[in-house]
């Protein structure tokens, strides 16, 4: 199973990895504010991810990371 991390701090929600995730397990937080203002994205359900990377290599500032 893959782990994905996030630079939370650094996510300006743009949603470019919510739209690019093929299980649809990423969202932008309802709850949640950076320092900068904005909603970071965070995983639904950490057990759907296949590993894929589409998230990071989607994200314009580098914040995701994925191990296997």
């Amino acid at each position: 199973m893959a782990k994905v991390t996030f630079l939370e701090e650094s996510c300006k929600g743009c949603g470019l990895c919510v739209d690019a995730c093929p299980k649809h397990i990423l969202q932008l937080s309802r709850e949640k504010l950076n320092k900068k203002g904005h909603s970071p994205v965070e995983m639904t359900d950490q057990e759907k991810c296949i590993g894929c990377a589409f998230c990071a290599t989607m994200c314009p500032d580098c914040i995701i990371t994925v191990e296997r």
